[in-house]
C-alpha cells in the first residue's frame, strides 16, 4: 500500500476574550499539503518539549507556518516597540523542534515566520522591523488590508540553489506579508532568493535532503503552478 507522507504543521495559539485559547492554522496550508499528496497533522505548541524526540518519529516532514514575531532575545536583540504578537510558548516549541528535525534529516519547509524561526534556530539574526532598520527597502508588510494573494514584488532566485531547481526560474512575483526578515544567515544557511531591494526572501540548507524557507506565502498562491510544485517536491521528499 502506498502510504501518504504525514506532514506536521505548527499551529499557533490564539487568545480570545470570551472563550478559552485555541490552536489554529489557516486552511490554505492544509489544502496545499493535501493537494501535494500529503496528510497534514497539526502540532499544538503546548506539547511537552521532552516528548519531541518521540513525536518526531511519527511524521515524515515538517512545515513551519507563518504567524507573529519571534521574541528578539531569541536572536540576540532587545525588545522594540515595532515587535508584536510574540508567543514565548511557540518560540520555545519551534526552536526546540527545528534542530531535532534537521538532525533527523526530515524534509522541512519553512514559510514566513517559519523561515525566520529556521534561521534563528541555526544562530542567525533577523531584522526586527524592515521599515525601521532598512528605510531604503520597499514595502513588505502588505497586510491586513490587502488580499493575501496580492503579488507585491519580484524576487530574484539564486542560480544553482534548490529553490531555483524546484521553481525552474530565476525570478518570480510573490505576495508579501511580513515586516521582519533574515539579517545574518545562520550556520550552514545559504541565501536562495532576494527581493529587488536586497531583502532576503529565501534560504536553504544544501547539505540536507530538503530544508528550505521562503519569506512569502506560497500556500496563498494555489493558481501559480510553481508554488504548487514547491509543495509537491516537499511532500515527495517526505515520501522517500
Amino acid at each position: 500500500m502506498n502510504t501518504k507522507p504525514r506532514i506536521a504543521l505548527t499551529a499557533a495559539r490564539m487568545s480570545h476574550k470570551t472563550r478559552s485559547d485555541t490552536y489554529e492554522i489557516p486552511r490554505a496550508y492544509l489544502d496545499a499539503v493535501l493537494a501535494a499528496g500529503g496528510v497534514p497533522i497539526l502540532l499544538p505548541t503546548n506539547l511537552p518539549l521532552g516528548e519531541l524526540p518521540g513525536l518526531l518519529e511519527r511524521f515524515d516532514g515538517l512545515l513551519l507556518s507563518g504567524g507573529g514575531d519571534l521574541h528578539p532575545a531569541r536572536y540576540g536583540e532587545a525588545e522594540h516597540p515595532e515587535i508584536h504578537s510574540v508567543d514565548p510558548e511557540r518560540d520555545a516549541f519551534e526552536l526546540a523542534l527545528i534542530p531535532l528535525a534537521l538532525a533527523a534529516d526530515k524534509p522541512l519547509l519553512a514559510i514566513c515566520r517559519g523561515c525566520q524561526a529556521l534561521n534563528a534556530a541555526l544562530g542567525g539574526s533577523l531584522y526586527w522591523d524592515i521599515a525601521s532598520q532598512l528605510p531604503e527597502a520597499g514595502r513588505h508588510d502588505w497586510y491586513p488590508a490587502y488580499p493575501r494573494d496580492l503579488l507585491a514584488h519580484k524576487v530574484r532566485i539564486e542560480q544553482g540553489t534548490k529553490l531555483a531547481e524546484i521553481l525552474g526560474a530565476r525570478s518570480a512575483r510573490v505576495n508579501s506579508l511580513h515586516h521582519q526578515a533574515v539579517r545574518k544567515p545562520g550556520r550552514g544557511v545559504v541565501v536562495s532568493a532576494r527581493a529587488e531591494d536586497g531583502v532576503i526572501e529565501g534560504i536553504e540548507l544544501p547539505e540536507k535532503r530538503f530544508a528550505l524557507g521562503v519569506q512569502w506565502h506560497p500556500e496563498c498562491l494555489p493558481e501559480d503552478e510553481r508554488m504548487r510544485v514547491l509543495f509537491t517536491v516537499f511532500v515527495q521528499a517526505a515520501r522517500e
